[in-house]
């Protein structure tokens, strides 16, 4: 902007005013456009009832009135909606002046926009008269009719004449003069209200409605002239299909929304039956499994019926004849051959002296202790001491049926515990943690399982309680899981498969399924897998 000093005179130039008054308004368009945002946050989170206004129009009539109050906020308003309706055509838009003739079309912004357009193609930076002409083109308006230059402006209204001193009663019961009577002694001011003076001299402008005088022909209606009717009719059918373009416009958007919120709902029912479909599928096979559990104990119950009926049927038999000789029966004769069979064995049976001078070669363990819990279950059944003293010595307890049977419970699980030591000492990577989860299960037998091992194997197991006892460095091959208890990697397990020097790469045991098997931690973020 221009400015002037007073000290000095300066020779002031037609170019260098024009610029600067240009540069002002252009300023004052900015900063009202600045005000409109404002405006809109006082008036959308009404701001102005902190201030004791009840509504906003309150506020801009009180506080904004030295800038044109509610008017000229309506207008500014106005043109922010024009605005935002041309989307990227309202940078051509200066001020609110231009604005304004747009503003009739907000409401189509189709047409809005196709305005805007024939105003630039006129003129690259056009003016009020461009956008008014625009708009003119693309919805003209009516022409309105020209009055002859012979007609007065003000056209008379015939209306009939209330002659005076017409007596008069007043018939609204609200009125304060209701049911006194007065006279019309002046010409009415116009033709729906009379002039009444009362019997105490006061004179009172009433309207014709609430006057009674049945003498009198009273106008009711206010009457206009021809040359208004056909223009009111028009405006009124303006109005009428104005009226019925927005209800087909509300009708649209309500149909829009109801659809909308239907299809949503449905979308919402659809997800749930498929929810409720995998349920029921899920229910429906942990169902077929009970009945196929429920079908195989039914045939076991059967069988165990059919199985009780035979015993039964047989020890019925037995009390019907308990002395008779059955003779040459299939039950004589399998006795008979049942006891060949026992002397064949008898025959080939092992001398348990010769095991003290020379024992098994292979699986040497395996057969004493087999040959143990035999002479357990012999001594047991004989009720002979010697047999239960042998059994003690061999199996290494107290010769005593207790200890001797806790004892064979014992190495009843060392074959178990043997395969499960050498299964988890043969993973890839294996740590002191994998051992001892499985090794404490059978810990009171470790005597046992730990002679079974071969050299090989125990010197592993060495190893590796000597690797867990020192302080170790996560990295290649380390077994861990997540650092942090929150995180659902924190009962994972993992292995670190690559090492990049502040970061390490983990494949994770859950994500052998999945697309993504691997991620990238931090060496704080990791610690080392414990078994739970």
């Amino acid at each position: 902007m221009l400015t002037l000093d007073r000290e000095e005179t300066t020779v002031l130039d037609y170019s260098v005013v024009n610029a600067s008054i240009q540069e002002t308004f252009t300023a004052i368009d900015l900063f009202e456009w600045q005000a409109v945002d404002e405006i809109l946050q006082m008036r959308e989170q009404q701001l102005y009832l902190q201030a004791g206004y009840k509504n906003f129009e309150e506020y801009c009539q009180r506080e904004l009135y030295a800038w044109g109050g509610y008017r000229r906020i309506n207008q500014l308003l106005g043109a922010k909606k024009v605005i935002d309706a041309v989307g990227e055509l309202g940078r051509h838009i200066k001020n609110e002046r231009q604005a304004r003739p747009l503003l009739r079309l907000v409401k189509e912004p189709e047409k809005l926009k196709q305005a805007v357009v024939i105003a630039l193609k006129n003129s690259p930076d056009p003016s009020v008269s461009d956008f008014a002409a625009a708009v003119n083109i693309v919805v003209p308006q009516l022409p309105r009719k020209k009055q002859s230059i012979q007609e007065p402006m003000v056209p008379k209204v015939e209306e009939p004449v209330v002659p005076q001193k017409a007596e008069v009663t007043v018939s609204q019961e609200s009125h304060p003069r209701y049911g006194e009577e007065g006279t019309i002694e002046a010409s009415a001011p116009n033709h729906w209200q009379q002039i009444v003076t009362f019997a105490d001299g006061e004179k009172l402008l009433i309207n014709n409605a609430d006057l009674d005088a049945p003498s009198v022909p009273f106008p009711r209606e206010r009457t206009y002239p021809a040359e208004y009717t056909e223009t009111i009719a028009a405006i009124e059918e303006r109005h009428k299909q104005e009226l019925e373009r927005l209800s087909q416009e509300l009708r649209i958007g309500l149909q829009s929304e109801a659809t909308a919120r239907a299809e949503e709902q449905v979308q919402e029912q659809i997800q749930s039956l498929q929810q409720l479909f995998k349920q029921q599928k899920e229910e429906n096979i942990q169902l077929q499994q009970r009945l196929d559990e429920m079908e195989g104990l039914r045939k076991l119950e059967i069988e165990n019926q059919q199985l009780q009926q035979r015993i039964q049927e047989l020890e019925h038999a037995v009390e019907q004849r308990p002395s008779q000789q059955w003779g040459n029966t299939m039950t004589q004769q399998a006795t008979k051959a049942l006891n060949k069979q026992v002397k064949q064995a008898l025959e080939k049976t092992i001398d348990l002296r010769s095991l003290a001078h020379e024992p098994p070669k292979e699986n040497a363990q395996e057969c004493l202790r087999l040959m143990g819990m035999a002479l357990k279950n012999l001594a047991s059944a004989m009720n002979n001491t010697q047999a239960l003293e042998a059994a003690a010595i061999i199996l290494g307890s107290e010769p005593t049926p207790t200890a001797i049977a806790y004892r064979a419970e014992q190495l009843e699980m060392l074959p178990q515990a043997v395969s499960d030591v050498r299964a988890v000492l043969a993973k890839p990577g294996c740590s002191w943690q994998d051992y001892w989860a499985v090794a404490q299960e059978y810990e009171v037998i470790k005597q046992d399982y730990w002679g079974e091992l071969t050299t090989q194997e125990t010197d592993l197991i060495t190893t590796l309680q000597n690797t867990s006892s020192q302080p170790d460095t996560i990295g290649v091959g380390s077994i861990v899981a997540h650092a942090d208890p929150y995180r659902t990697l924190y009962v994972e397990r993992g292995e670190v498969v690559e090492d990049l020097g502040e970061e390490l790469i983990v494949a994770w045991n859950c994500w052998k399924e999945q697309s993504k098997k691997t991620d990238r931690y931090f060496r704080d973020e990791l610690r080392f897998w414990q078994p739970e």
